[in-house]
């Protein structure tokens, strides 16, 4: 291999000399700022290293390397680089001779160990250890304090800066912003680190226009998804704010989160997304809400069967919602502002909670949520009207939102047994076939109430007649789609937590109906959001919590 040039050689010497052991922000910045391109001199000295046959030969082929990698060794921000302290590492294992040939060789060997042992040990007695000694830390602990000391002194100089803003831009550094957010960029997975980087996100909030370094914006992002960077909570929605694609990362994570392990997610999907931050950014920023609501709408034009997503969407809704009511009057947007696609009148009986009605009045609100829907969707026959389609389509989406209202309506199927059923069923009918293509809505009507009168049987008399049981067994089976069988099984759902029966016949009839995995699936989805919107409405007694967990467990189990 070629030497390392000398003008190489010269830089970087002079750089490890000029950092020393970076204990002012100017050391930390410039050093922060080089390390990429340190780790590919220290590989090439390490690629040279590995050619020599001994210790002796290395050190008259690299006079520099013992001071140089001695010096970087107790560099915190070099150090606090974990690619560049394992390409230290290698280097000084390198000059190690296994049986030393020399006095200078034996030298060498316990200088190389003094190192190591201040790379990755404690050990008492190393050089490390006494020269912190005195300050009465370990070296690890040294290190961490000094690069903690020197961001500390950077935070205070962004947020000193951000005093001003947005009153004046005159104070507003956007070179020296930019400068730090370079240098930040090698060690955004540093712990120490996240103080300046939240500094720095919200510094260019405030600024208005983004300062910020990109790569170091994409760095914070890919460390924040992948859980190597842990930031404060309003650090991270800082960060959504400037980085559309952190964003919908964000969302798109906790959408696969959520696909992907349904047993956790359906025991506590409430508490998972208000974990998820999503609802409390987009009840303060509404483009956050507008965007995590885009991603779930084509989400949903794909997999609209999906009982997950569907939950999904009504959780988020829910806890956003709460978190917007939250907010002071004068600080709250309009709900127009949120839900800008669908037509006014909709938005306040169904972005009311159920538990902010009286409950006898439930009936006559279902009612009038079911009329204001059935006009909208008058429009949409077998014509070309593609303005009613959509119109439609956001109509239905937004009942899919605020799927609360659905749950109670067919809840009231259960208990209120009202004289006329129609507007119940047609909205649960709605939710599950928004389409009328075909007259399927009024196919589907007709299964609704077959699977309803089935139902009330099989729940409401005792024993259980077979003959109920085994149609309703047979509904679940012969459905003609996915959808279908969601629109039975959401029925069921709610006989089996609602109705008064014992729960050992409930769980027996559960047993004996839900008989497929992939339907047991699907029912547990059913039971996530009505557990959801339960546990806001705090009126409801123990036994029927009791009950929709031993439902839970029942499918868990089977």
């Amino acid at each position: 291999m070629a030497a390392v040039s000398e003008t190489d050689v010269q830089f970087w010497m002079a750089k490890a000399v000029n950092w020393g052991e970076a204990t002012s922000c100017s050391a930390l910045l410039d050093a922060s700022r080089h390390l990429g391109y340190l780790r590919s001199f220290l590989q090439q000295v390490l690629l040279g290293l590995q050619q020599m046959s001994s210790t002796s030969e290395a050190m008259k082929t690299f006079p520099f390397v013992g001071q140089f990698l001695g010096r970087l060794c107790w560099n915190p921000c070099v150090i606090a680089d974990e690619r560049s302290q394992r390409l230290l590492l290698r280097c000084l294992s390198c000059l190690y001779s296994a049986e030393p040939l020399n006095a200078v060789e034996r030298k060498a060997n316990m200088w190389i160990k003094n190192m190591l042992c201040h790379l990755i040990s404690e050990e008492e007695g190393s050089v490390a250890h006494a020269t912190v000694k005195h300050a009465g830390s370990s070296p690890k602990r040294y290190h961490s304090e000094a690069l903690q000391k020197v961001v500390s002194l950077m935070t205070e100089e962004v947020i000193k800066s951000c005093d001003g803003l947005p009153k004046t831009s005159a104070r507003c550094s956007n070179e020296n912003i930019h400068t730090m957010s370079t240098a930040c960029i090698a060690l955004v997975t540093c712990p120490q680190m996240a103080p300046l980087i939240g500094a720095l996100l919200k510094h260019s909030m405030l600024c208005g226009s983004s300062c910020l370094n990109q790569e170091f914006i994409k760095e914070v992002s890919d460390a924040l998804i992948s859980k190597r960077l842990v930031l404060e909570d309003e650090a991270v929605v800082n960060l959504w704010c400037l980085s559309p694609t952190c964003l919908e990362r964000a969302v798109v994570s906790l959408l696969e989160s959520v696909l992907s392990d349904h047993e956790t997610m359906t025991q506590s999907l409430d508490k998972h997304v208000n974990d998820s931050l999503l609802p409390q950014a987009s009840a303060h920023y509404c483009h956050i809400f507008l965007t995590v609501t885009e991603i779930y709408r084509n989400v949903l034009t794909e997999i609209d069967e999906n009982l997950a997503v569907r939950a999904l969407i009504q959780v988020f809704t829910a806890c956003f919602l709460q978190r917007l009511t939250g907010q002071k009057p004068q600080d709250r947007l309009p709900l127009r502002a949120f839900f800008p696609n669908v037509t006014p009148s909709l938005l306040s009986p169904l972005l009311t909670a159920p538990s902010e009605v009286p409950r006898e009045a439930w009936l006559d609100h279902l009612s009038w949520i079911r009329s204001l829907l059935q006009s909208v969707t008058e429009n949409e026959e077998a014509g070309e009207d593609v303005r009613a389609y959509e119109a439609v389509f956001e109509t239905w989406f937004l009942l899919v939102q605020c799927g609360y209202w659905v749950d109670t309506a067919v809840e009231l199927l259960v208990l209120a047994v009202p004289e006329n059923p129609e507007p119940l069923l047609w909205l649960l009918t709605f939710f599950h076939h928004p389409t009328n293509r075909g007259h399927q809505r009024s196919q589907q009507s007709a299964l609704a109430r077959e699977a309803w009168t089935h139902l009330r049987m099989l729940f409401l008399t005792r024993p259980p007649p077979p003959s109920h049981l085994s149609a309703v067994k047979e509904l679940l089976s012969s459905s003609s789609s996915s959808l279908s069988t969601n629109l039975v099984l959401h029925l069921f759902s709610n006989f089996a937590i609602f109705s008064h029966g014992p729960v050992s016949i409930i769980t027996e009839i559960t047993d004996k109906v839900l008989t497929e995995a992939a339907v047991k699936r699907r029912a547990l989805w059913i039971l996530a959001s009505i557990r959801c919107r339960l546990n806001s409405a705090p009126s409801w007694d123990d036994r029927v919590h009791s009950r929709l967990r031993t439902l839970q467990d029942t499918l868990l189990q089977t």
